[in-house]
């Protein structure tokens, strides 16, 4: 699929750098400045950080926010097929490109020596200074101290999602350095709402929160979120509020990310006080996550089907997100199936399969130790730019015990999961994976 946005980039700024980017935000505010400072004219700012669960948390702000009649403008990343999927806008349009990119020519007239990705985030924040909305949710691209998304002075909010290990390359070896950058985009008087941490990151966040005045409202502190009788509650230190479970299937985790999302509106005053024509909107958030977990459908499953198995896509990529996804494994809600009740008696027990492909820079093993006595099978698959080869990455797997074999496909490891009985297949590792899978349903439809 041609991305004539993506070309226009990268003809402009040249391509995106993956984790070398300069950590140096001198020459974004430069280009601002000569822009007007667009993102000091913007409306009231959320902004986002931390290693996993960011995209979903924005997704659900997105949704409640939404159904109590706010119009909201929202950037994240990564996108799965078009530079458009970045940049959510309050009028619900979801191409615009030929604004994006007469904005980023308009970018770099004033310097084109800005990395992509400072240029995206420039562009972002002068189309949501021109368009009118009531909140602005802000996704950081990696990190958050010096992150292009943190030129932003006045946040009304800095979420911080869980922290772990990823990109130890360029964020620190350590859960506590990795914090320390997480921790950077906290600012004076914003409210700092924080997820549910280890408490080595804990004590990152809340020693910067003090030194920069930034008033905490911490998970398991000053509030709480759990799972009642399948409903999601919030409890904050004056209200106990009521939510539909999350429309994301992931399980505990998505509970969790979806509680910090209405931990972090009502800590902005944006929940109404009356919530019953919100109570409802965590149930809609997958329209705004697309590549977290959600079943794969078409032509291209139904062999897994005809076997009573499933297929599910996610785009988790470290530990953590795994240890998510194996939680999901050993728990997973029940999918509907014309002959349910057949398949449970002729395959009582079923076979949870793992279908994974990774980027040559990420970390194998601590993602596959998740799946350590979790999984049944594991195949390995190549992907679409530099990843680690199948083989590599199945003596990977093999090492920590795990039954795996490497295919020259994702079309192969689904017809050899459908060789097994009752497989219940998730097909993860890599956002770009799951764009493999997207891509390959849809030919196949």
């Amino acid at each position: 699929m041609e991305d004539p946005v993506q070309k226009r980039f990268e003809e402009l700024f040249g391509p995106e750098f993956g984790h070398g980017k300069p950590f140096d935000l001198s020459r974004l505010r430069a280009a601002l400045h000569e822009l007007g400072d667009p993102q000091n004219k913007l409306p009231p700012v959320i902004h986002v950080a931390g290693t996993n669960g960011k995209g979903s948390t924005i997704a659900f702000m997105r949704a409640l926010a939404q159904s109590a009649g706010l119009r909201v403008h929202a950037f994240s990343k990564p996108h799965l097929f078009l530079l458009s999927e970045r940049y959510g806008f309050a009028d619900g349009t979801v191409r615009m490109e030929d604004r994006l990119i007469g904005t980023a020519e308009r970018v770099a007239a004033i310097d084109s020596g800005l990395t992509q990705f400072d240029a995206q985030v420039a562009v972002a924040f002068m189309l949501f200074s021109e368009e009118p909305a009531d909140l602005v949710l802000l996704e950081t691209g990696m990190g958050g101290r010096d992150d292009s998304t943190n030129v932003i002075e006045h946040p009304i909010a800095s979420v911080i999602t869980p922290i772990g290990l990823d990109h130890q390359d360029a964020l620190g070896a350590t859960i506590s350095e990795i914090a320390a950058h997480k921790a950077g985009i906290l600012k004076h008087g914003a409210k700092a709402v924080i997820a549910r941490q280890p408490d080595e990151a804990r004590e990152v966040i809340e020693a910067e929160a003090e030194r920069v005045g930034a008033p905490l409202f911490r998970c398991g502190v000053e509030w709480d979120a759990f799972e009642q009788m399948g409903r999601l509650v919030v409890q904050t230190h004056d209200r106990l509020m009521e939510f539909s479970p999350p429309g994301l299937l992931r399980g505990a985790h998505q509970f969790d990310n979806a509680g910090l999302a209405v931990a972090a509106l009502s800590a902005c005053g944006l929940l109404p006080n009356d919530l019953g024509r919100v109570a409802r909107a965590t149930a809609t958030a997958h329209g705004y996550a697309t590549g977290r977990l959600y079943p794969l459908t078409g032509k291209v499953v139904e062999a897994v089907r005809q076997v009573g198995g499933s297929v599910m896509i996610d785009g988790g990529h470290n530990a953590h997100a795994a240890a998510a996804l194996a939680r999901w494994f050993t728990n997973p809600p029940k999918l509907p199936l014309p002959n349910a009740e057949v398949i449970q008696r002729r395959f009582p027990q079923l076979t949870r399969v793992a279908i994974v492909g990774m980027r040559a820079r990420k970390d194998a093993n601590g993602f596959l130790s998740a799946f350590v006595g979790v999984v049944d099978k594991v195949f390995t698959v190549p992907l679409s730019e530099a990843h680690i080869p199948p083989p590599e990455l199945a003596a990977t797997a093999r090492k920590l015990g795990l039954d795996a074999t490497p295919v020259p496909s994702l079309t192969s490891a689904i017809k050899n999961a459908a060789r097994l009985p009752a497989p219940r297949v998730l097909i993860c590792g890599s956002f770009l994976l799951v764009a493999d899978a997207m891509n390959l349903a849809a030919e196949n439809a």
